[in-house]
């Protein structure tokens, strides 16, 4: 750009701000209008005017990194958005009609609404939802969320260039979100191709497309807000990407692309307390999206390893309680009945460390390792087990989406012994007998020992501990009267121990807990 464009441009520009203040301006958001108050133009100086005269050099655009990456992201969108398509998805729902059809009369139809006993009128009604995907394969697979189609009789897929086509099901993954769908095109699709998810920084650029609100190939920008997030879902084996490019609803399913034009991730859901954009959205990562889609392809459904464990991380104070050097690996808190674990001789209280050589960080990485192996073969685990280290070798077992882990808790015969009451840990405890268990509605199968009171200033109340719980083992010791739990503690203060980890039943679930010894 010469040097007299450069003044025109900012003389012709300020004149258009005092036009534009003069007559006020509307913004639109979402429907609701606001009217800006008139304001005097912001004047703009001189010296504003000569640098932009002496810079002759300001035609070169800006750069966003010093690797020499351009500013426009012109040229990826325009490469990859004929591969982003948008979804409809038609579903057929049954309605019920309160008022009855063989009323002819408005007047008796209005008495009957407000006195009679209207017979209910089973109707359809036809529900449409709209996402986003792409395309992964020039014949025409394409990837996009479970959310998106999930219930749909009719799925209808439309590229940019027009062309609209019914598609098929290949397969869906509820667990992570993903579904595979397929049209037949008369001549091969654009595609886009996956990139590396794990080479994603914090920080780094990322482009969203997807059509919004039913506004098609709406590209948005931002940065990795977060990687590897856990938000507590009922998606366990993904870790989010975390990401501040506005999404929106018709959003889902939309790629993210990094710099390359390669996909990372796909968009998945938001968090807003509005309903809309707040920058803080989620995609699923592209290794995770991969990995389902080759498994739908071949077989039409995932399969995933399965042990039959209930499992927690371990936290410092549960390290510091077990003799552990560091907070890492999973405990085990249960154990389904004639499961792979329960055939394998894994116990209550034992700490997965590793899986085939691999070190385990915490629960949500043991399940995605478990999930990961498949069903039939021996896998070796690596345990921490009454302050030893050793290796089970476990056959692992395939995972039904309608299995459940039905932990039960440890039989024996029922004491006949009169009630016998202690303290520990500030709790007062007691023997569980069968009055208690009439009392406190126990099954017959629940063996160990009642909480019936907690102190309020105790670290136990700080860790959630309730009336009405059962403590199960105290450091991996099965207890059966609150003498058992005193003298459990009596040895920890001996040893120098400061905390104790204990297994508690609350509600039919079992789970550790470790109380810090020196606040009782």
């Amino acid at each position: 750009m010469r040097k007299d464009q450069v003044v025109d441009f900012v003389k012709r520009n300020r004149r258009l701000v005092a036009a534009s203040s003069a007559a006020g301006v509307i913004l639109v958001s979402f429907g609701a209008f606001a009217l800006l108050p008139e304001r005097a133009p912001t004047p703009i100086s001189t010296s504003a005017v000569r640098y932009a005269e002496n810079r002759s050099d300001r035609a070169e655009p800006p750069r966003m990194v010093e690797s020499g990456s351009p500013f426009s992201f012109a040229d990826l969108v325009e490469r990859v958005s004929p591969a982003v398509v948008s979804i409809t998805a038609d579903e057929i729902q049954q309605v019920n009609s309160q008022i009855p059809d063989n009323i002819p009369d408005p007047f008796f139809r209005q008495f009957f609404r407000q006195f009679g006993q209207p017979q209910v009128q089973p109707q359809t009604q036809r529900a449409v939802s709209m996402g986003s995907g792409f395309i992964i394969d020039k014949s025409g697979l394409i990837v996009t969320n479970n959310h998106v189609i999930d219930g749909s009789k009719k799925i209808t897929v439309k590229l940019p260039d027009g062309r609209s086509f019914e598609a098929k099901l290949v397969g869906t993954d509820p667990a992570t979100d993903v579904a595979l769908l397929k049209v037949h095109p008369d001549k091969p699709l654009p595609t886009v191709e996956f990139g590396n998810d794990r080479q994603l920084r914090v920080g780094d650029w990322v482009v969203a497309v997807g059509n919004p609100f039913g506004l098609s190939n709406t590209v948005t920008a931002g940065i990795v807000s977060s990687i590897g997030r856990d938000i507590n879902n009922d998606q366990p084996y993904t870790d989010f990407i975390q990401i501040d490019a506005p999404i929106n609803r018709g959003n889902s399913g939309g790629p993210t692309f990094d710099l390359h034009g390669q996909v990372v991730g796909m968009n998945s859901m938001i968090f807003s307390p509005s309903g809309g954009s707040v920058g803080i959205g989620f995609a699923i990562p592209a290794s995770t999206i991969k990995d389902v889609v080759a498994q739908l392809e071949a077989h039409g459904h995932v399969a995933r390893g399965w042990l039959g464990v209930q499992i927690q991380s371990v936290t410092p104070e549960m390290a510091a309680s077990l003799g552990l050097t560091q907070p890492k690996g999973a405990i085990v808190a249960g154990i389904v009945p004639d499961s792979p674990a329960a055939r394998a001789g894994l116990r209550q209280g034992d700490v997965v460390l590793g899986v085939n050589g691999h070190e385990i960080e915490d629960s949500r990485d043991m399940t995605h390792r478990v999930a990961q192996l498949p069903a039939g073969k021996s896998a070796n685990f690596a345990i921490y087990r009454d302050g030893k280290r050793d290796n089970v070798a476990i056959v692992i077992g395939l995972k039904k989406e309608d299995q459940m882990a039905s932990l039960g808790q440890q039989q024996g015969p029922e004491s006949p012994a009169a009630a016998v009451t202690g303290k520990a840990m500030g709790l007062a405890l007691s023997a569980v007998t069968p009055d208690v268990r009439r009392a406190y509605n126990l099954g017959d199968s629940v063996q160990g020992v009642l909480v019936t009171k907690v102190d309020p200033d105790s670290d136990a109340a700080d860790k959630g501990l309730q009336p009405g719980d059962i403590l199960l083992s105290v450091n991996n010791h099965a207890v059966r009267s609150p003498q058992d739990v005193e003298k459990s503690v009596a040895a920890a203060h001996s040893a120098g121990r400061k905390s104790m980890l204990l297994l508690v039943s609350s509600d039919g679930t079992s789970h550790f807990v470790a109380v810090d010894i020196g606040k009782t």
